[in-house]
């Protein structure tokens, strides 16, 4: 299947070098090796049976996402590759550094700016980015959290350049999604292609609902047994499956706006058997539609006077109103500095180089290259908003730019990065081709950090194509971390344990 696999150039995560190569002389990294050994072993019939296998699994089990706007229909079964990709543990203790020591500064800069803004008066980042930012919420000023932590849930999305440096693309902390697709993805491969893990010491991750709602918990302070639930949009939203399944999994309530109401300043919940008290909100929709009274008027989404009961502690929302400014994309490119200001350390990870539309200097590079550039809406997200110079048309860019000069705060953009690739199978072909890939690592933040091991793994599966998200036409594959040889962590142990007595 791997046949005269051809990185073309791109740096490659399971082939060493970026020469084409004759088949059966493929050269794999050494934590490559095993895994490619396997997979050639697999005649290729028994693969597609296999493969086919995993995508019926999600098609009747419902793992699906929408895509808004397409004349082929909204519902989609999420597309998954049976090739993991894999991490070494030397790799990922890197890149858990790395983004703990991110989400430190993001959390430290989020308490600063809705208190003190020394950051500002300090001009480490322009007064007028922040204060014109759309999510900046002077609602929620001065308000004490618990824990001080503002964004509990967090998605960075990371991406490997051709020398195979890590660099953070951009930061999901307001609703990140995709994280249900990590377990489903994990489960899928753990049943159709089992002989892949002997022996490997993949870090277990299906313990992630069980540290987030450990999580959720910890922000009603004081509160023995609170009542926790998972707020959706509704079964129209992009994310409705992950809504639903993480609140299965963390065996709470998923309800609707119109399922909450605020009455003697607390928020209840309506039951079969009355009304129940809520303590902890996990919102999976934006600030904009959380409260009709205080935000949008026109939202039917969210719960009115629900803002009044967060101001005064007696409901916690996670993540916290407001905290969308942090990952607003022009904000994004001052993340270094926060790091420096507010933890005194160089930043581990570093950034996309980013030219911003309300600089001047930088709206005139933009403007006059656009050919050359990835263009993005600030506040957008799921590859909406966006425009690939390279790959678009002169017609295109000319409209595009007609946006950009009016409203340039709007904007940004950065140089093309040339992701690394992943071999990944397309049954067309019957072979496997490499496809571009980023990586989502998903970032607990309570009494403390917990980062799971690997995250979403995303495949641009249209080819040549640089655009990973799901919906535009990409898929995702299973991410392995490896445990350092000769260890064992003891949430490996408990699984084994818990196998052997099931079986």
């Amino acid at each position: 299947m791997f046949g005269d696999y051809n990185p073309n150039g791109f740096f490659d995560e399971m082939f060493d070098g970026t020469e084409p190569r004759a088949q059966g002389s493929a050269e794999p990294r050494a934590h490559y090796a095993s895994i490619l050994e396997r997979m050639n072993s697999i005649p290729k019939p028994e693969f597609e049976r296999r493969r086919a296998a995993s995508d019926l699994t999600f098609r009747n089990q419902g793992i699906t996402f929408t895509v808004y706007g397409d004349a082929q229909g909204t519902e989609r079964t999420f597309p998954f590759d049976p090739v993991p990709r894999i991490i070494p543990a030397a790799e990922w203790a890197h890149l858990e550094r790395g983004l703990t020591q991110r989400v430190l500064a993001l959390n430290a800069f989020l308490r600063d700016i809705y208190t003190n803004q020394a950051i500002l008066a300090d001009h480490v980042i322009p007064k007028e980015l922040v204060l014109s930012c759309s999510n900046f919420r002077r609602e929620v000023f001065n308000h004490k959290l618990p824990l001080g932590v503002f964004t509990h849930i967090v998605g960075s999305d990371l991406v490997r350049n051709e020398r195979g440096e890590y660099l953070v693309l951009e930061d999901n902390l307001r609703t990140p999604s995709g994280v249900s697709y990590v377990l489903a993805n994990r489960t899928a491969l753990t049943r159709t292609l089992p002989g892949l893990f002997e022996g490997m010491n993949v870090r277990p991750v299906q313990h992630y609902t069980t540290v987030l709602l450990e999580v959720l918990r910890s922000l009603a302070i004081g509160k023995e047994n609170p009542t926790v639930v998972v707020l959706t949009p509704g079964m129209y939203n992009s994310a409705y499956f992950e809504h639903a399944f993480l609140a299965q999994q963390m065996g709470v309530e998923l309800v609707e706006g119109r399922d909450l109401f605020v009455s003697d300043g607390r928020v209840w919940m309506r039951t079969t058997t009355g009304k129940a008290q809520v303590d902890v909100i996990y919102r999976r929709l934006d600030d904009d539609f959380l409260d009709p009274v205080a935000f949008r008027k026109d939202s039917a989404l969210g719960v009115p006077g629900l803002l009044e009961v967060y101001k005064n502690g007696k409901v916690a929302l996670a993540n916290a109103v407001g905290a969308g400014v942090a990952d607003d994309k022009a904000v994004y490119a001052y993340v270094p500095k926060m790091i420096e200001y507010y933890l005194g350390e160089k930043p581990i990870l570093g950034n996309v180089p980013t030219l911003l539309g309300w600089d001047k200097a930088d709206l005139e590079t933009m403007l006059s290259k656009p050919a050359e550039l990835v263009f993005k809406a600030v506040g957008e997200a799921g590859g909406y908003g966006m425009l690939v110079g390279p790959a678009s048309t002169s017609e295109e860019i000319k409209a595009y730019m007609e946006q950009v000069k009016a409203n340039p705060r709007n904007y940004i953009a950065q140089p093309v990065i040339p992701l690394s690739r992943h071999p990944t199978y397309y049954p067309d072909s019957g072979k496997m081709e490499p496809c571009h890939i980023d990586l989502r690592p998903y970032i607990l933040c309570g009494e403390k950090v917990t980062i799971i091991p690997g995250g979403l793994t995303r495949v641009a599966l249209k080819r040549g194509s640089l655009v990973v998200n799901s919906s535009q036409g990409g898929g995702s594959k299973d991410t392995w971390v490896l445990e350092e040889a000769g260890s064992q962590t003891q949430m490996q142990q408990s699984q084994q344990q818990t196998q052997q007595r099931r079986r």
